[in-house]
C-alpha cells in the first residue's frame, strides 16, 4: 500500500461519559449525535477546511490545512455546545473534549492518517476536561498571536505511551483574552480559478441569507419576477469572496413564512438575513428592503426604491452595495467588474429569462411546463441575441429533457451542448453558464472538461453551491472520491435545504473511497430524509455487504423492491460515468459479499 508523509493539523474528539450515556438511553444518544453531525459538527468542519479522517463512534480524528482552521473550528462547535447544552440536566448533557496538534503524519492510499502526529492528538483529547480544548505546544504556538484566546498553561505533562513530556495549554471556550465573549472566525473556501480548493490568507467572511421578497402587487402572476429579482441579488451577493452566501433552495426554503430572522440565522448559519418586498405596476417598481442582525433581530441597513422598471438593475446594483458596505465587505477590482459586466440593457429580455427560470426551478414538471420553459428563454434570446444566460437556460432545460424524458427530444443531449457552447460563447464570465456546462459534459462523460468548466464556475462564483456539488461528484467520477468530499461538504454548508442530495454524494464518495463505515452513515441519513430512494438503498446495501453485514444488507434491498419492483442496478450503474472501471466494480461487489441478486 502507498503511503505519504506530511505535516498536518490534527483534531481529535470525542464524547464525554459516552458509555454512561448510552447505557440510559442509546436510541436517544444515537439520534442527538446523529443530529450534531449533520447539523453543526460537519457543516463547520467543512467550513474551516477540515476532513474528517474517520470516525470513532463517538468521536472523530478531522485534518486541516492550519492550525488556525482546526482551533476555530473547535471553538464553533464547543460554543454551540454550550448553547445547545443550555437547560439541559447535567446527566443528560453531550460535552465534547478536543485535542489539538500539529506535527508529522503518514498518509495512507485509503486517505487515513498515522503516526506521533495522529497518536498525540489522541491523546491530548484524553487529558482534555469536559467542554475545553487541548492544545500541544506546537500548537500553541501556531495561533497565539493570530487568534485572541484566553489560555491555561498546564505545563509539562506526561501523555500515555508517548516518550518525551510536553508542555500542554488548555483553551477556555467563550472568553477572549481580553475577557469578551470570542466570535466564531468562520473562513469558508475561497476557490481559485486554478484550484477551488486551494488555502488562502482571506479574513474572516460575513454570511447572509436572502429570504424571498414578498410580491406586493396584485396580480399573483408577477411572482416569478419578484423571486427572480432575489435570485438576482442573490447571484449578485455570491461573486463576492468576502461574502458566505447561502444558495437559493435553502433561502427559499422560508418562502410565503414570517420567520423569525434569528431562527433563520440559527437553521442556515448566518449572521445577517436580507428580507422586502417588491410592488410591479405598469412601468414602476417599489422594493424595499432591509438588512437584519440575526443575533439581535436589529436592523443594519433600510431602504425604499421608487423607480421605473428600465432601472430595476440600478436597484439591484444599490442593494448589493448597500449590503456590502454594511457589512464592511471589501470589494475587489475583479469583483467590482465582474458585477458591471453582469448587468443586461433590455428589460423585456430579462423579464421573459426570469419567466423561463422560474419554470424551470418548478416542482412540477412535465411536457406543458417543459415547453412554456424553452419558449421562454428563446422568447428572450429573441429580444437580445447577446444574452447570455438564457441559452444556458435552453441548455439545461434540455438536459434535464434527456434526463427525464417530457418531450423525448431527438438528441436532446446533443441540443444542450450546443446551447451551453453558445452561452459561453456570449458571457464567458457568467458561473450560471459554466455550471451548466460542466453538467452537460459530464453526463457526456467528458470528466476532464466537465471539471475544468465547475472549476471556472466556482472562479466566477465562490458562493455556487451547484458548481461545488458538481465538482465533488466529477471527482468521484473521475477517481478521486477523498478529493471530492470537501467539495460535497461545502455545498452542504452553502444548501442545507438540499442537504438530502448532497448526502448521496457523500455516501457515494465514501463507497468508492472505501470508507464503509462512513458511506453507511451518510446514506442511512439520506433515506430519513429522502424515504422513498431507491439509488441511496442499492449504495447503502454495497456498504453494508462490504461491512460483512448481510442480513441487513438484504432488509434494505428489499425496501428499495417494495419501493421499486422494476430497479436493475445493472442499469442503473451503466449510466454512471466511471472513469475507472473498478469503482463502479466496488459497489457491485459489496452487493455480490451480500448475496444480493440484480
Amino acid at each position: 500500500m502507498s503511503e505519504s508523509r506530511k505535516l498536518a493539523a490534527i483534531l481529535a474528539a470525542d464524547v464525554v461519559g459516552y458509555s454512561r450515556l448510552a447505557g440510559a438511553d442509546e436510541d436517544r444518544i444515537l439520534a442527538r449525535l446523529r443530529s450534531l453531525r449533520s447539523d453543526l459538527i460537519d457543516p463547520t468542519i467543512a467550513v474551516h477546511h477540515g476532513r474528517v479522517v474517520k470516525r470513532t463512534g463517538d468521536g472523530a480524528l478531522v485534518e486541516f490545512r492550519s492550525v488556525v482552521d482546526a482551533v476555530r473550528c473547535a471553538i464553533e462547535v464547543q460554543n454551540a455546545m454550550v448553547e445547545r447544552n443550555a437547560g439541559v440536566p447535567l446527566d443528560r448533557r453531550i460535552e465534547f473534549r478536543i485535542g489539538i496538534h500539529i506535527g508529522d503524519v503518514v498518509e495512507e492510499s485509503d486517505g487515513d492518517l498515522m503516526g506521533d502526529g495522529v497518536n498525540i492528538a489522541a491523546r491530548l483529547e484524553g487529558v482534555a476536561a469536559p467542554g475545553t480544548i487541548c492544545l500541544s505546544e506546537d500548537a500553541y504556538r501556531q495561533v497565539r498571536s493570530r487568534l485572541d484566546l484566553l489560555v491555561s498553561d498546564l505545563g509539562q505533562t506526561q501523555l500515555k505511551n508517548i516518550a518525551e513530556p510536553m508542555r500542554l495549554y488548555s483553551l477556555e471556550v467563550g472568553v477572549s483574552a481580553k475577557g469578551g465573549a470570542i466570535a466564531s472566525q468562520a473562513t469558508p473556501v475561497q476557490p481559485a480559478a486554478a484550484s477551488p480548493a486551494a488555502p488562502t490568507d482571506l479574513p474572516e467572511k460575513s454570511s447572509i441569507a436572502v429570504l424571498p421578497f414578498t410580491n406586493m402587487s396584485r396580480d399573483p402572476e408577477q411572482e416569478y419576477f419578484s423571486d427572480g429579482i432575489t435570485e438576482d441579488i442573490i447571484t449578485d451577493l455570491s461573486k463576492i469572496a468576502g461574502l458566505m452566501v447561502v444558495a437559493r433552495n435553502s433561502s427559499f426554503a422560508y418562502k410565503n413564512k414570517s420567520p423569525d430572522v434569528r431562527t433563520v440565522g440559527r437553521e442556515l448559519g448566518v449572521a445577517s438575513v436580507l428580507e422586502g418586498s417588491i410592488r410591479r405596476a405598469g412601468n414602476r417598481v417599489r422594493i424595499t428592503a432591509q438588512l437584519v442582525d440575526t443575533t439581535t433581530g436589529g436592523h443594519l441597513w433600510a431602504e425604499r426604491y421608487d423607480r421605473d422598471l428600465t432601472d430595476i438593475f440600478a436597484v439591484q446594483d444599490e442593494v448589493t452595495l448597500q449590503i456590502v458596505d454594511a457589512l464592511k465587505v471589501t470589494l475587489r477590482q475583479a469583483e467590482k467588474a465582474l458585477l458591471a459586466d453582469s448587468r443586461i440593457s433590455n428589460v423585456e429580455a430579462h423579464d421573459s429569462f426570469l419567466r423561463g427560470r422560474e419554470l424551470s426551478l418548478a416542482s412540477t414538471k412535465n411536457r406543458d411546463v417543459f415547453e412554456r420553459t424553452i419558449a421562454a428563454f428563446k422568447r428572450a434570446i429573441e429580444l437580445d441575441p447577446a444574452y447570455a444566460e438564457p441559452y444556458a437556460g435552453l441548455a439545461y432545460a434540455y438536459c434535464q429533457d434527456f434526463q427525464n424524458h417530457w418531450a423525448d427530444t431527438p438528441d436532446a443531449l446533443g441540443l444542450a451542448a450546443h446551447f451551453a457552447a453558445q452561452a459561453i460563447e456570449k458571457g464567458p464570465n457568467e458561473p450560471y453558464v459554466h455550471c451548466v456546462a460542466a453538467i452537460i459534459t459530464l453526463w457526456q462523460r467528458e470528466l476532464v472538461p466537465a471539471k475544468a468548466a465547475a472549476e471556472k464556475a466556482l472562479a466566477l462564483n465562490p458562493n455556487y453551491a451547484l458548481a461545488y456539488g458538481t465538482s465533488g461528484v466529477i471527482e468521484v467520477y473521475l477517481g478521486n472520491p477523498l478529493a471530492a468530499i470537501p467539495y460535497i461538504e461545502r455545498a452542504m454548508r452553502l444548501d442545507p435545504a438540499f442537504t438530502h442530495q448532497y448526502l448521496h454524494f457523500l455516501g457515494s464518495a465514501n463507497l468508492v473511497a472505501g470508507q464503509y463505515d462512513a458511506a453507511a452513515t451518510a446514506l442511512r441519513e439520506r433515506i430519513r430524509l429522502t424515504p422513498k430512494t431507491d439509488l441511496s438503498r442499492a449504495f447503502l446495501a454495497s456498504a453494508l455487504g462490504h461491512l460483512g453485514e448481510s442480513a441487513e444488507a438484504r432488509r434494505v434491498w428489499h425496501e428499495l423492491r417494495d419501493i421499486n419492483p422494476r430497479y436493475s442496478f445493472e442499469e442503473h450503474l451503466a449510466r454512471l460515468p466511471f472513469q475507472n472501471q473498478a469503482d463502479g466494480e466496488r459497489i457491485t461487489e459489496g452487493l455480490a459479499k451480500a448475496q444480493l441478486p440484480d
